[in-house]
């Protein structure tokens, strides 16, 4: 038999045996709680090394209840229930959990394993790397705080600060959290993982990054297999084109379908328009939006913004790629800082900025009123953009609180010039009325008729009327007018229901006249 440190490993076993010849019952149950020694190579004892320890060398075997350790030396304390284990260190656990280290610190009072360097820990398909874990065996808890990594059958998570629940199979992250697939990176402050579905729950800053989309969120769940998310806290998705935030936001990867509940946000960046509303259901891989309770749409440029209100807003992508069509349906109201509008349905096209106007819609521009059965309006440059009116089209001037300058016709076509109406074109059942005037003021009622008419303006005043075909009309003194000779059929002043502000844009006003509502 080898002599270790003056005392052969033979008297230490027939030291031990004789104690367990004479230790009475009680006394051999309270030992088998303690971490007991089945195997080692060698055993010595040297009290100026380490007090009360014997140290264990060579395929050393430990056991504690059903917990099993190997390790190439160990120290095992005579006065406390702990051992040290030294290189190559396992421990096995009900079969199914290994932890593996340079070097571990058990204690069999608290089941408490204090694993240092290369550690790792394996249960059934999950594995924790890290340099420093301290793992409670009673409650199968793992605990780290310099970085460790958790990898599943299908992510790998790192973080900072860390907890894996081997019983639930669930891990929390704390601080650098961050996992990256084939399919998406998440980076994130705060997040809680479970393995075996794949879902994480958001509770703290997080961001999750795929080929089309970064969602941003800070509370919430996300599952990483399926792409489905249930976001809250006003969540942000972002794309190259598009932003999306809300109060919450619930949407799934693979078929594109999202809801946006609650102050939502749908933000056009390459068409420059902003849909708002309280409710939006969406689909990002059609590109198709749409919009109710409180909807609005936002038309904006270096210059200014056009607000548009609406019961409905629907966005579908053009024929023309990348280019979007925007229907906006019941009780329709906008506002722009030149111009206001309503009608029952509008259309908006993204190629060419066009808008299309349905069913009694009316436009404002300064002092300018203009009605007709369908109404255009088409951009043709940054400066100019035509007006095309058709059916019973007619256009009011305002001159004072009492005098207004009319136009009224089958067809017209207006034409503004940086945001001013210059030139107004009718085709077909031609009428105008308006004040002619002089260097010293209005001088007469002009009334004339003309199958066509041109009419040219100067800072919103008529200052010229062409008739392509011979006018039938006069010239009257004011005075010699009747309050009915100063409006043409079909005249109905529409001021009370223009928004005069964006705010006016959600006021109900109506206003029953005629045709006009």
């Amino acid at each position: 038999m080898k002599d270790i440190g003056g005392t052969t490993v033979f008297n230490w076993f027939r030291i031990g045996l004789l104690l367990l010849l004479v230790m009475p019952g009680s006394l051999i149950a309270q030992t088998k709680r303690k971490v007991e020694i089945e195997q080692a190579d060698a055993l010595l004892h040297n009290e100026a090394i380490i007090a009360n320890a014997q140290r264990l060398i060579g395929n050393v075997r430990i056991r504690h209840n059903n917990i099993v350790m190997w390790c190439d030396s160990a120290y095992s304390y005579t006065d406390v229930n702990v051992v040290d284990g030294f290189g190559n260190v396992h421990i096995l656990k009900d079969d199914t959990l290994h932890l593996y280290a340079d070097f571990v610190n058990y204690n069999g009072d608290t089941k408490w394993a204090r694993a240092r360097r290369h550690v790792k820990l394996i249960n059934k398909t999950t594995t924790l790397t890290t340099d420093s874990l301290n793992y409670d065996m009673n409650v199968g808890i793992g605990y780290y705080d310099n970085y460790g990594t958790i990898v599943d059958s299908t992510s790998t998570l790192n973080s900072k600060i860390g907890e894996y629940y081997v019983d639930e199979d669930r891990a929390y992250f704390k601080t650098e959290v961050k996992t990256v697939t084939e399919d998406y990176t998440l980076e994130s402050d705060t997040l809680i993982y479970e393995l075996g579905t794949g879902v994480a729950s958001i509770v703290g800053p997080t961001n999750i990054y795929d080929e089309k989309n970064n969602l941003y969120a800070i509370d919430g769940y996300y599952n990483t297999r399926t792409g489905k998310a249930d976001l809250y806290k006003r969540p942000v998705i972002t794309s190259k084109e598009q932003n999306i935030t809300a109060d919450s936001i619930f949407y799934d990867k693979v078929t594109g379908n999202g809801l946006a509940r609650g102050n939502a946000d749908i933000h056009d960046l390459k068409n420059k328009v902003i849909v708002k509303g309280n409710r939006a259901v969406y689909n990002d891989i059609e590109e198709t939006s749409q919009v109710t309770d409180s909807a609005q749409f936002w038309f904006y440029s270096e210059q200014d913004t056009l607000f548009l209100h609406a019961d409905t807003l629907k966005t579908i992508p053009d024929s023309i790629a990348g280019e979007k069509i925007v229907q906006a349906y019941f009780d329709v109201r906008f506002y722009r800082a030149d111009m206001q509008g309503k009608c029952d349905s509008l259309v908006y096209w993204s190629k060419d900025s066009t808008i299309q106007l349905f069913r009694e819609p009316v436009i404002w521009s300064e002092a300018n009123q203009m009605t007709a059965d369908y109404i255009e309006m088409i951009t043709v440059d940054r400066e100019n953009q035509t007006i095309d009116m058709k059916g019973n089209s007619f256009i009011i001037a305002q001159e004072d609180s009492a005098k207004y300058n009319q136009i009224k016709g089958r067809d017209m076509t207006g034409f503004v010039r940086r945001k001013d109406l210059y030139r107004i074109d009718v085709d077909g059942n031609g009428e105008s009325l308006y004040y002619a005037r002089d260097d010293n003021g209005i001088i007469g009622l002009n009334k004339a008729q003309g199958s066509n008419i041109q009419i040219f303006l100067k800072e919103r005043k008529v200052v010229r009327i062409v008739f392509v075909t011979s006018p039938d009309g006069q010239l009257s003194p004011v005075a010699e007018v009747t309050e009915e000779e100063k409006i043409l059929p079909g005249f109905v002043w529409l001021d009370e229901i223009r928004p005069k502000s964006y705010s006016d844009i959600f006021l109900n006003k109506t206003i029953v006249t005629g045709k006009k509502k």
